[in-house]
């Protein structure tokens, strides 16, 4: 760690671990042979620096042709490859990370062992916030069975938050099939998560707002996106649903740096004049010692996040079943309820997870295939799944076989 600075973080019991972080992207012309070499160059530098993933940003729009939307171009993929195949022979072991926020379809042409081995999971983030603004999970149920499968060797980076902004990134192909408008919808969810819709607990800002088309994305933290801003009761639960389902579905989970303390908005973003022209540094605080400070204390939103993930991480890398990347999706009837299953089997876990505050039930016959008892992993006790299930608002099950 002392001799690559930046690249590392230090926990506080002394342990190190990798940290992402990002330079400037540019615009190169890889038609030319000496850029493509010179990048070439720069990957292998990074490789031998120890680090394991490089990211590749804004990957869908790395090729630039005039008369395009230079997005999605062929010889994006191209490029990929050939970098690929140099870095089994050079560096076998650096694989590449895709970030390509673009229609869900292309999304996934990048995933794949010849290009990139993972990738941001853009959709499911996007989806985790719609779920908890309009109380349902039709959206983020649907995606979990008809977009999250992925080839073999390849993974899923599932995350609340990122260093960026939220674009509402579904297809609206999906949105009609359960009839809803998708530029509607956009329209709905920017106005939720930026307080300008009745009743919002969320405490976001825009980015890049149009005025004109009524498109932006949206700025915050996690947790004042929850609602903890605004001393919500739910804001804490909200959260800590969004990592459990992030935690269980598979895939590679992604923290972003605050979350597990529940870190608020840096409303000060305004008073430098270099990111005042910029809102995505209301989420890029500078550490807050006070509430790191917090993490041991339970009577704290900080303890409350902190203690809470810390078991819901426990749990992830000590069930055999949230291994790998593969789910099979668990329909709750109930518009609120999402459900998905890992493992197969004894083992097997049933995910449930109440996206509303209200109180929540699923009915018996939904549950009917299932062993008769099971135990939640997460809060503990026992349940009768004969008589059905009742989850308590942002409640979520982790539901095995005794």
């Amino acid at each position: 760690p002392d001799e690559h600075p930046g690249a590392f973080s230090q926990l506080p019991d002394g342990r190190w671990i990798w940290t992402t972080f990002h330079t400037y992207q540019w615009d190169l012309n890889y038609s030319n042979p000496a850029v493509f070499t010179a990048m070439a160059r720069e990957m292998l530098f990074i490789a031998n620096l120890g680090v394991d993933f490089l990211r590749m940003d804004a990957v869908a729009f790395v090729w630039k042709r005039k008369g395009t939307p230079c997005e999605n171009l062929p010889e994006a993929h191209h490029l990929l490859r050939a970098y690929n195949a140099l870095c089994r022979i050079a560096a076998p072991s650096l694989l590449f990370k895709s970030e390509a926020i673009v229609h869900p379809d292309e999304v996934a042409t990048y995933i794949s062992t010849e290009e990139c081995q993972v990738s941001y999971n853009p959709l499911q983030m996007a989806l985790l916030w719609n779920s908890l603004a309009t109380r349902e999970v039709n959206l983020l149920q649907h995606a979990l069975e008809h977009r999250h499968a992925l080839p073999a060797h390849t993974a899923w980076v599932n995350y609340v938050r990122s260093h960026d902004d939220i674009g509402w990134t579904f297809a609206d192909e999906d949105a009609i099939h359960f009839g809803i408008d998708g530029f509607a919808h956009r329209q709905f969810l920017n106005k939720f998560f930026v307080n300008r819709f009745p009743g919002s607990f969320a405490r976001g800002e825009p980015f890049q707002d149009n005025p004109a088309t009524g498109d932006c994305r949206i700025s915050g933290t996690a947790a004042s996106l929850c609602g903890v801003e605004q001393g919500d009761v739910h804001g804490i639960p909200r959260l800590l649903l969004l990592y459990g389902v992030v935690l269980a579905s598979g895939g590679i989970p992604l923290i972003y740096l605050g979350d597990e303390v529940a870190t608020l908005n840096d409303h000060t973003w305004q008073d430098d004049a270099h990111k005042a022209v910029d809102s995505r540094w209301l989420h890029r605080p500078a550490r807050d010692d006070a509430r790191y400070a917090q993490r041991r204390d339970p009577s704290t939103p900080a303890g409350r996040m902190f203690t809470g993930l810390t078991h819901l991480i426990g749990l992830r890398r000590h069930l055999p079943a949230l291994a790998g990347g593969t789910l099979t999706p668990f329909w709750t009837q109930n518009p609120a309820v999402l459900g998905l299953q890992r493992g197969q089997g004894r083992g097997a876990v049933l995910v449930l997870a109440n996206f509303s505050e209200q109180v929540q039930a699923v009915d018996a016959s939904v549950l009917a295939a299932l062993p008769a008892q099971a135990v939640d992993l997460v809060g503990g006790g026992g349940f009768a799944l004969r008589e059905g299930l009742t989850l308590q608002p942002y409640q979520q099950l982790w539901l095995q076989q005794p």
